[in-house]
């Protein structure tokens, strides 16, 4: 779920910044650049683990600002395909589930890799289960186990209709069309 990644990266010290520590200075300017930001291929910043190097302190005409080469490294979320997870139920549509850890709310469970035979019950707009004759309702903010079946990093839309859900660079399909899987408390 949590990987460590190592970027290179020029980093510029803003005038405001100089009177910092370098260490501190440069840690502020990734936090700012990195924090809570998808990297495609890499997944979503959490946190800076550690800067191995820094190199540079190259101030460009006409910029007032230092400029670094630093190393560092980073720790990202990025689950891979077939870990299994659990989540919080947010949403259930006619297209499936929505599901946020809390950090990513960008899970989404599509209705042919739900639990099967599961139907969209349109009155209680709950998707339900049907085990052995007796309807599962998967109600919101219930917990639920799923498997990652795909992590995809959309390019970024040129334009984009006034009604359409916010872009999210990161999004991961899931599944719970398995022994286990589904919400927490069919299995306890």
């Amino acid at each position: 779920m949590f990987v460590l990644v190592s970027l290179c990266d020029t980093i510029r010290i803003p005038p405001h910044n100089l009177s910092l520590p370098l260490l501190e200075a440069i840690q502020i300017e990734i936090r700012k650049l990195f924090f809570d930001k998808v990297v495609k291929d890499l997944g979503l910043c959490i946190t800076l683990y550690d800067i191995q190097s820094i190199e540079g302190g190259f101030v460009f005409p006409g910029d007032g600002a230092p400029t670094f080469t630093v190393d560092f490294r980073l720790v990202m979320f990025r689950p891979f395909v077939g870990e299994v997870l659990v989540g919080k139920l947010q949403e259930c549509d006619k297209s499936g589930l929505s599901i946020s850890l809390g950090f990513f709310d960008d899970i989404h469970v599509p209705e042919h890799l739900l639990q099967q035979p599961s139907t969209f019950d349109e009155e209680e707009k709950l998707w339900l289960w049907n085990y052995q004759g007796t309807d599962m309702f998967m109600d919101l903010e219930e917990q639920v186990r799923f498997r990652v079946a795909q992590v995809k990093y959309p390019p970024i839309p040129v334009e984009q209709e006034n009604n359409a859900k916010p872009f999210a660079p990161m999004e991961i399909i899931a599944d719970i069309n398995a022994d286990g899987l589904g919400l927490v408390s069919w299995w306890s």
